[in-house]
């Protein structure tokens, strides 16, 4: 997981952008061995006992995901407040197109 808020300004930065009306997600390849993982969820989704269980639920999606992650990139997802009232389906669905088109999972971009 990413922590340190130099990594999260590089990837503010330097990464693409991906999004959905769920989730969005910034990328940034880098020449590490893993792929990490940065969560965001501000003060818009709720008091801290929602956004702890939204983060939650995302660190849950992406343990399941992670065996097919591809290695060197730094991703920072960030929830929108729908993110909230969605069942775990629509959840794991929306970060699954996200991390597929932002080229961690499967293969390099195509958009």
């Amino acid at each position: 997981m990413l922590s340190r808020p130099q990594d999260f300004a590089a990837i503010q930065g330097n990464g693409t952008s991906r999004s959905h009306p769920l989730l969005i997600a910034r990328f940034l390849q880098t020449d590490l061995e893993t792929t990490r993982f940065g969560l965001s969820t501000g003060r818009r989704l709720g008091g801290a006992v929602v956004r702890n269980r939204v983060r939650r639920r995302l660190r849950e999606a992406l343990r399941v995901m992670a065996p097919s992650f591809q290695p060197g990139w730094d991703v920072l997802i960030i929830a929108r407040p729908a993110v909230v009232e969605a069942d775990h389906d629509a959840l794991v669905g929306a970060l699954h197109r996200l991390l597929t088109r932002g080229g961690v999972l499967g293969g390099p971009s195509t958009t």
